[in-house]
């Protein structure tokens, strides 16, 4: 077990790095609890989600704006999901640029999406590094603060292992029933 802990204090903040080019959060309230247990430093583990991730929205922007072509060769199955996210983005305006960080499924389209839009690049990045850190902020010190709970809960699953399934399933469920349902053809 102090194998597994020497190994979260050298390589966790390159995993929590890569894992949140692209959305992480999952790996945030990891590390947030891991700072919680002490084995992390809170600081570092909210200020490198906070790069990476704003690092990973300002990518994906990129590459929809500047390699279209090879994007929307990968985008073809997910063209419904790209086309609600241009509604939202109609909707919400540039506050979808925030409200996306906290939604999973679409994280990763909306970035895309505008990319794809003639949205100023540089309102983009100024909006995505300041939706980053909020980000960062509440997943970081929510899991920090919520620490004990989420030991609790970890430990139950340990002793039940399963109910992480059955949780896992209802949430996939669900996910999928919205974005089925949001992106389903009106007749």
């Amino acid at each position: 077990m102090e194998d597994t802990f020497g190994n979260l204090e050298t390589y966790g903040y390159i995993g929590l790095f890569l894992y949140s080019l692209g959305g992480g959060f999952v790996a945030l309230i990891g590390a947030g609890v891991l700072s919680y247990l002490g084995k992390m430093d809170l600081t570092s583990v909210i200020l490198v989600a906070f790069v990476a991730n704003a690092i990973g929205d300002v990518l994906l922007f990129y590459m929809a704006r500047y390699q279209k072509s090879m994007m929307m060769e990968n985008l073809r199955k997910y063209r419904r999901k790209l086309a609600l996210a241009h509604i939202l983005m109609k909707k919400r305006g540039s506050w979808i640029i925030l409200i996306q960080k906290f939604v999973y499924g679409i994280k990763t389209l909306i970035p895309i999406a505008i990319g794809l839009t003639k949205y100023d690049f540089k309102k983009f990045v100024v909006l995505n590094i300041a939706s980053s850190a909020v980000w960062a902020l509440v997943f970081g010190l929510g899991s920090y603060y919520s620490g004990s709970a989420l030991v609790k809960v970890a430990g139950l699953i340990g002793e039940k292992p399963w109910i992480a399934p059955i949780v896992l399933i209802v949430f996939v469920g669900a996910l999928w029933f919205y974005m089925e349902r949001a992106t389903k053809k009106k007749s």
